[in-house]
């Protein structure tokens, strides 16, 4: 069985960053959690930050908050040309 706990610990995704790229975002998360003191669910500021961006890019064809953990959404784009 999985330690919710863990599960529910902030996380960055690097899927496809180069190791620049990973390294400063890597450190970017590192810091933006030590200042905002990052931990708990919030208000849904940044979802809805995320939402709103998402709702006015023509490449998103739909997006939506994942099922099982309301801190992910799921975002489909269109990549044709």
């Amino acid at each position: 069985m999985e330690d919710i706990f863990l599960k529910n610990l902030p996380s960055l995704d690097l899927h496809g960053y180069d190791r620049e790229t990973a390294r400063v975002a890597t450190e970017d998360f590192i810091d933006e959690n030590i200042i905002l003191k990052i931990h708990g669910k919030g208000l849904g500021v940044v979802r809805k930050s995320v939402h709103n961006v998402l709702s006015k890019r023509k490449e998103v064809t739909k997006y939506h908050t994942d099922n099982l953990n309301d801190g992910c959404t799921i975002v489909y784009l269109s990549v044709d040309n």
